[in-house]
């Protein structure tokens, strides 16, 4: 099989509107494959993912054959038509921080710059990424329709995110008087050395306190999915998982005061 069609099938993920980190990782894994079998059989590719001790590697390796399998189908091309009897090693999930109510209050607390305290609403208001949060300019900031704009995320798709009031008005303090310019001044890298100093969870702790608080609130997983920038309900079940019965009860407990 021919190699070229990887890079065709990388170019075809990216003007899809996929995660272009993802297409890297996928055309990675099969060339790889592809080097040590260019006629690939169905056999070859077992063995192949077992070629590896990670669980999640394996899984990846998995992904990568089924994705690249439906894309030859999809191209009229009759190669790998096995693909999808490929297994996938269960992914191991591992309880991950989560920022909680007392961790924006207690981050708060040990702010000593309106620079500062205005990171930590907007984490704890948006659960943007770090690097969305550090490519913020002021003119994404829209004060009356009290959302911001990121124009360059993962999914290299820009969406719309909205703040809080109290979230806007620590923005204000930091932005009055610039029409443009970066918002914080800061690299990711900075961000992260700022939560260590505040003792906070990291910027993705945040990111999934925030979709757990949304949906305790009662915002819908469709808004959360939106607001993420998530194509699918399957980030915010991972994100949610370790606290769903706590979700359920607040649901519930909701319904029985109506």
């Amino acid at each position: 099989m021919e190699v070229s069609l990887i890079d065709e099938f990388e170019l075809d993920w990216h003007i899809s509107g996929k995660s272009k980190q993802t297409a890297r990782m996928y055309a990675y894994y099969l060339k790889s494959f592809l080097v040590d079998h260019p006629t690939p059989t169905l056999i070859d590719a077992k063995q192949w993912i077992l070629g590896t001790s990670s669980a999640v590697s394996r899984r990846k390796r998995g992904q990568s054959i089924r994705a690249f399998g439906v894309w030859l189908s999809d191209q009229g091309i009759d190669e790998m038509k096995w693909s999808q009897q490929v297994p996938l090693a269960k992914e191991i999930t591992f309880p991950q921080t989560t920022a909680t109510q007392a961790d924006y209050t207690q981050a708060l607390n040990r702010a000593m710059t309106p620079r500062d305290k205005a990171v930590i609403e907007v984490l704890w208001s948006t659960g943007v990424r770090r690097g969305e949060l550090c490519a913020m300019d002021v003119s994404d900031i829209d004060f009356l329709g009290n959302l911001i704009v990121i124009r360059v995320s993962k999914t290299g798709k820009p969406r719309v995110v909205p703040i809080s009031p109290v979230a806007k008005r620590a923005l204000r303090k930091i932005v009055y008087g610039k029409k443009s310019g970066s918002v914080f001044g800061m690299t990711p890298n900075a961000v992260r050395l700022l939560l260590q100093r505040l003792h906070a969870p990291s910027a993705h702790a945040w990111r999934r306190g925030w979709a757990v608080q949304a949906l305790r609130s009662g915002v819908s997983e469709t808004s959360v999915r939106a607001a993420a920038g998530w194509a699918s309900s399957q980030m915010v079940s991972r994100y949610t998982r370790a606290l769903s019965g706590e979700l359920a009860m607040t649901e519930f407990q909701k319904s029985w005061s109506q």
